[in-house]
């Protein structure tokens, strides 16, 4: 498998020249070398955006300051030096107060 020296993606054999795709680079095949494309791969949204108002993470029994409600997803952030330990980002899943605590 060769990849594009201009744009870095996969170039393709088409007709004895390889080509990207991409940027429209090619390059001639060798005389020595042989290139097989077994299947088509098409390309899949792998990042998923799921809005702003989805609880992502794990829950943890915290209680928030704003309604009291005994539970919230955390997130662990390391805003400091490196040697000094990470801070706990806590959200509400009730009202969706976000605090903060340091360990």
């Amino acid at each position: 498998m060769e990849f594009c020296p201009e744009c870095g993606a996969m170039m393709l054999p088409n007709n004895g020249v390889l080509k990207c795709n991409k940027c429209g680079y090619s390059n001639e095949l060798g005389n020595n070398k042989e290139y097989e494309v077994s299947r088509d791969i098409k390309a899949e949204e792998t990042v998923k955006m799921l809005g702003e108002d989805v609880d992502v993470g794990p829950i943890t029994n915290e209680t928030c300051p704003e309604c009291g409600h005994d539970k919230a997803t955390y997130k662990m952030l390391q805003t400091r030096s490196a040697d000094e330990a990470p801070t706990r980002i806590f959200t509400c899943t009730k009202c969706k107060h976000t605090w903060r605590a340091y360990d």
